[in-house]
């Protein structure tokens, strides 16, 4: 027979755990704060409205869609797109994620270093330099801006904009997020514009806008005036009635308050309309003076 020994049976003390308690409960309620900041945030870079005539665009890119969970954040932790001995890797509204297919560069110092590499930056890009891959940052997420692609069709979608400034160059890459109800496109062309800034697109749903629409402008500070004096009167009349009834035992009509007055009301306004109406149209033609002129 064998004999086992354990050793480290992995026991807690009840009450070294009690005196930690007190500890770890406000340490993880401020990890659990921060992380809702933070993933609130990204919701918030990539949210954008735009507002023509009597229509409100509000885009937001990183809200789940009932066949996209996670918006147009691409799935796989990155978008990839090669053009000759270009490659292009980024993630909208977050940073890259790799579980595969990683960048392999000979420098990637900003953005996640050798070992994570493209993990430090939401946008990547590798060119083919005497037969060596040189990466370099190109957009991070602090820098993320969204704008229309075209102000005059803002149904079209939105073009999401990330740079990366450094000491020597500064880099960027504009991706446009067509509209498509259909389904994902991913981005297929690649072309460069200046120094160090890329172009590309692609079609996701999360490009296409709600629209809300308003028909006219309303009556504005008038209409909520009017609102608030026939609340205030609703409420004078009900106090009225509950306290005349309640109290003073007056049943039936007797008990609006005030009745003479308000029975008077549409006479005393008829009166002052048809004042209203001779005061401008002055005297009607049937109407005659009593009096006749006097010649001396």
């Amino acid at each position: 027979m064998l004999d086992m020994q354990i050793v480290g049976t992995g026991t807690m003390d009840p009450t070294n755990f009690r005196n930690r308690s007190p500890i770890l409960i406000p340490l993880l309620f401020i990890a659990t704060i921060l992380h809702r900041l933070s993933f609130n945030s990204v919701f918030a870079i990539c949210e954008f409205s735009y507002r023509d005539h009597n229509r409100l665009y509000n885009y937001s890119l990183a809200s789940p869609l009932r066949k996209f969970p996670h918006g147009v954040l691409s799935e796989d932790g990155f978008y990839k797109v090669a053009v000759n001995e270009t490659v292009l890797w980024f993630q909208l509204c977050d940073v890259m994620l790799f579980n595969h297919d990683p960048p392999t560069c000979i420098d990637c110092m900003d953005c996640g270093g050798p070992s994570r590499c493209g993990m430090g930056c939401s946008a990547l890009v590798t060119n083919i330099i005497q037969g060596y891959p040189i990466c370099n940052s190109v957009g991070r997420l602090s820098s993320t801006i969204v704008y229309l692609i075209d102000n005059k069709k803002p149904h079209m979608g939105v073009v999401v904009k990330m740079s990366n400034s450094q000491p020597k160059l500064n880099c960027s890459v504009s991706v446009s997020v067509i509209c498509d109800y259909n389904g994902v496109e991913g981005p297929r062309m690649l072309e460069k514009v200046g120094t160090c800034d890329y172009v590309t697109q692609l079609r996701h749903p999360a490009g296409c806008a709600k629209v809300i629409s308003s028909h006219g402008s309303g009556w504005g500070w008038f209409g909520t005036f009017l609102v608030i004096i026939l609340c205030l009167f609703g409420a004078y009349l009900l106090a009225g009635v509950v306290y005349r009834y309640f109290f003073l035992n007056i049943h039936g009509i007797d008990a609006i308050p005030n009745l003479e007055f308000w029975a008077t009301v549409p006479h005393k306004v008829q009166s002052f309309f048809v004042a209203l109406v001779r005061r401008f149209r002055g005297p009607s033609q049937g109407y005659r003076s009593s009096y006749s002129p006097v010649n001396f």
